[in-house]
């Protein structure tokens, strides 16, 4: 059959379209805030108003809408209240004296159960109007529910008036006033916030404890308070001269306004959280980095700490050539690390850290790329965000300190000490409901960064760190989920993954490989490796000889369907045929005698997390 060159090129057209339309449609909804508030720092009273554009981009008409109110949960009685609490129960063990370890989180503990009530939290909506019209308003503590009076159509817009008002509460968690360190005014999670919804549905997820999740959008932003206290915040300060101090250019000479208050302008574009903090103590010090970002720290003027937070500036400075090369480019203008909060919180392009800890500051920059960019859903995958930020910090510490040991022992000693006890639950349990704090902090930091090194071990560390920078640069502002990187796991290392997602994640099956036995049979030797534990893995097998000779034993695992290259060239590597995961055996083979040998280590790189090392190594003392 002959076609006609128009019938060619409709019938192309049609298999196109047909094709598109198969593939799931990557909609992300959309939010422009335009906020202007004013905090009365006598009353710790915010009150301000919001227009807010609002995008449904999904295929979906929506019925209903949501928003975060988070300081509601500063209550006596609150869930984030009655939850502390109960979890505060639980008797972990006991430490040397014989009291009992229980399961607080030290920051909360009891104490929202103990507020005044000029000392606790709120958020009140007191008018929210769409397209001009009142809607009907059902608060549930934290989350806001909207029963819109006309729907909002697929593909559709809709403007969002507010009219709020909030109680600063004292310093418990994340944001509040009056930190242990003194700062003022930490602002995190201070206003309504419209909840992300996905294709999953609506994540209206109650503030409890724990990560948070949001939609992509720009802020506008402007903060009336006293003039004598100045402000960092997420974004780009819009009026330096106008507010005469703090943000003028090197050299510059500028007269505060003889005024009672003073406003500040930020904005920040295609962000999905906005914070700020406030001080009339702070100090502010800019450095503008070659081919990066311009860096700024906020912090408290202490003379006694002011090498320490030096330190942190050079140390900074010194990591982002590191950082860019390793895990991409930071794509904005501008980050600042500013002293607040009750330890170390990340937001976009901004950090509160409460003190100069060095250590502190790189995790939770490095929360810049694995979730002010890559905007995971915390509240479902704490570790793609908390595990993947701190692996990401024990490389770049380890540059810094250039240190070239195993730089991830702690998190593996973290992971063994919780898979021995009875408390370890999936990485796949959703953050605010693991049963117990240990068993969250572990899973989501210590776990989660394990699964990034035992990757490496899995596809080659080189592989892997291909992959890092082919995630960012696929998935960055679109919220990707397990298998969104698992995918790109395998595509760049074109072996199959999904089984370690599967064990590693969704379960809490252990990896637990021992050496059987040796013996010599004509003159070679054999090795028979066991596998006592429930999670099957690739297996390398160092053999160490008298003479000084060393060989790499490589056993593929069957599920992978490929093997890993070679790592280490200065070794000879031996290739088996896969070990199939059914069979709890098998047998490799050294063409040197047995009395050759003197030692036989499974994973001499230690990147496996085998619950017990003690059966990993046979040294033979002849």
């Amino acid at each position: 059959m002959i076609l006609t060159k128009p019938v060619a090129i409709f019938l192309v057209f049609i298999l196109i379209f047909y094709k598109t339309q198969a593939q799931p449609d990557l909609w992300q909804q959309r939010v422009q805030y335009n906020m202007h508030v004013s905090l009365d720092v006598n009353t710790n009273i915010l009150k301000g108003s919001q227009h807010i554009i609002y995008f449904n981009n999904s295929p979906d008409t929506l019925k209903r809408l949501f928003m975060h109110l988070y300081w509601n949960a500063f209550q006596p009685n609150s869930m984030m209240d009655v939850r502390s609490r109960e979890l505060g129960k639980t008797i972990l063990g006991n430490d040397k004296k014989g009291n009992p370890i229980l399961d607080w989180d030290s920051r909360v503990q009891d104490r929202i159960a103990k507020l005044s009530p000029h000392e606790t939290g709120y958020q009140k909506v007191s008018s929210l109007k769409i397209n001009g019209q009142p809607q009907q308003l059902i608060e549930h503590e934290t989350i806001l529910e909207i029963i819109l009076s006309n729907s909002i159509l697929p593909k559709s817009k809709v403007n969002i008036e507010t009219v709020f008002e909030a109680q600063v509460p004292i310093q418990i968690r994340r944001s509040g006033r009056d930190n242990a360190e003194g700062i003022r005014y930490s602002m995190s999670q201070w206003y309504p916030k419209i909840c992300e919804y996905d294709n999953e549905g609506w994540h209206s997820t109650f503030y409890i404890a724990r990560e948070f999740y949001g939609v992509w959008g720009d802020y506008d932003v402007t903060i009336t308070l006293n003039k004598n206290y100045l402000i960092g915040a997420t974004g780009y300060l819009q009026n330096p001269t106008q507010i005469g101090y703090g943000y003028e250019a090197k050299g510059q000479k500028v007269t505060k306004p003889n005024v009672d208050n003073l406003t500040w302008h930020f904005i920040a574009p295609n962000v999905h959280d906005f914070v700020w903090a406030a001080d009339p103590q702070y100090k502010h010090v800019i450095k503008q980095l070659d081919n990066g970002p311009a860096l700024h720290f906020i912090y408290k003027r202490v003379d006694s700490l002011e090498k320490n937070w030096q330190y942190l500036i050079d140390g900074i400075v010194k990591a982002y050539p590191f950082i860019s090369k390793t895990f991409g480019s930071y794509p904005y203008k501008q980050y600042s690390f500013i002293q607040g909060g009750d330890g170390g919180m990340e937001y976009p392009m901004a950090t509160l850290i409460k003190g100069p800890s060095l250590g502190t500051a790189v995790h939770e920059w490095m929360h810049s790329w694995y979730q002010m960019m890559l905007g995971t859903n915390e509240t479902l995958y704490p570790w793609m965000d908390e595990g993947f930020a701190e692996y990401a910090t024990d490389r770049v510490m380890a540059f810094l300190h250039k240190d070239t040991g195993f730089v991830y022992k702690s998190n593996y000693d973290n992971y063994y000490h919780v898979a021995h006890s009875k408390l370890e639950e999936p990485m796949a349990t959703p953050s605010d409901h693991y049963n117990t704090n240990f068993g969250y902090t572990i899973a989501a930091y210590s776990k989660g960064a394990i699964f990034l090194e035992q990757l490496g071990y899995i596809v080659g560390a080189a592989v892997r760190d291909n992959i890092l920078l082919e995630y960012y640069k696929e998935w960055r502002f679109k919220h990707p989920n397990p298998n969104n990187f698992i995918r790109v796991a395998e595509k760049i290392s074109g072996l199959q993954l999904q089984w370690y997602k599967q064990y590693w994640i969704n379960t809490t099956k252990t990896i637990d490989y021992a050496i059987d036995s040796l013996w010599e049979e004509n003159k070679n030797t054999n090795i028979r490796i066991k596998n006592i534990g429930k999670t099957p893995m690739p297996i390398d097998i160092l053999v160490t000889y008298k003479d000084g000779a060393k060989e790499l034993h490589y056993i593929p695992l069957n599920l992978m369907l490929g093997a890993k290259p070679t790592e280490n060239t200065a070794i000879p590597r031996k290739i088996y045929a896969e070990w199939k995961w059914t069979h709890p055996t098998y047998t490799i083979q050294s063409n040197r005698r047995l009395t050759d040998i003197i030692s036989v280590e499974i994973d001499p790189s230690l990147r496996m997390a085998d619950i017990d090392r003690k059966n990993n190594k046979l040294e033979l003392k002849w």
